[in-house]
């Protein structure tokens, strides 16, 4: 479904992320996991075209590279970015139903009452302004707008951020429910939150891969995957020799 080759990114002469590959298939979560500053925003703002990058983004078997990002939401690759980007002097229900501009043609997986279904917490709020909401709120609100364009791929960049931890319950348990119907490609600091949800998982660090496997292989590694974040060592060292055991990234000196 998204096939991303050879994806740069620089920020006059600092490079974000530095030919990074990598696919998410129709049905699929994936997770791009890593410390503050692994390019895994960049990642997602160059997938959806908000930044310029290297490389090819391919979507549904089309080069899709030289597009606009609005011409992306139509062809349902939708960017949840960070920072719960809500309409300050809309309801919470015309909030949501904004996302229907961004539909097209395509057959709805979501209605609003699904939505509702999904986060129940808004349904006392559908009159409530966008500026009323609490972060958890919104946070909801923003993944309910995407739905509701119809998407094919749903790239959610930290939706757990600065929530409370019963927040972070409800829309990971609704995430569960999301994924069993869109492809989904997410980025989120908390590696075992994310592995929770996702098939497989691609660590970055210092904006590229260093490991790649399935989210049970990387799991099992917490203390490895903790010096990959960025945790136990430091960003400029070299990663320990033969530690990937299971399909490994090439693995550079300039890690």
């Amino acid at each position: 479904m998204l096939e991303v080759t050879s994806l740069g990114v620089s920020y006059a002469a600092t490079r974000a992320v530095d030919d990074f590959t990598f696919k998410v298939e129709s049905g699929e979560a994936v997770a791009l996991l890593g410390a503050n500053g692994a390019g895994k925003t960049s990642t997602l703002r160059a997938v959806s075209r908000l930044i310029p990058s290297d490389g090819t983004v391919r979507f549904d078997s089309a080069d899709v590279t030289k597009l606009p990002p609005q011409e992306l939401a139509r062809r349902g690759l939708v960017h949840v970015p960070e920072g719960r980007h809500v309409f300050a002097t809309l309801t919470t229900n015309d909030n949501l139903l904004v996302g229907q501009t961004a539909r097209n043609k395509r057959k709805p997986l979501f209605t609003v009452d699904a939505v509702y279904d999904l986060f129940p917490a808004l349904v006392p709020l559908r009159k409530s302004y966008g500026w009323s909401l609490s972060g958890g709120e919104q946070q909801m609100v923003v993944i309910g707008r995407a739905l509701l364009s119809a998407p094919k791929l749903i790239m959610l960049d930290e939706p757990s951020l600065g929530l409370a931890p019963i927040v972070v319950k409800a829309v990971y348990r609704a995430l569960r429910q999301i994924k069993s119907e869109v492809a989904v490609l997410l980025v989120e600091q908390n590696a075992s939150l994310a592995l929770s949800l996702c098939d497989r998982g691609h660590v970055l660090l210092s904006g590229r891969q260093m490991l790649v496997g399935s989210s049970s292989e990387l799991s099992n590694r917490e203390a490895l995957m903790d010096s990959y974040l960025g945790h136990g060592v430091e960003e400029s060292s070299p990663p320990p020799n033969g530690v990937p055991e299971f399909r490994p990234a090439v693995v550079s000196e300039r890690a």
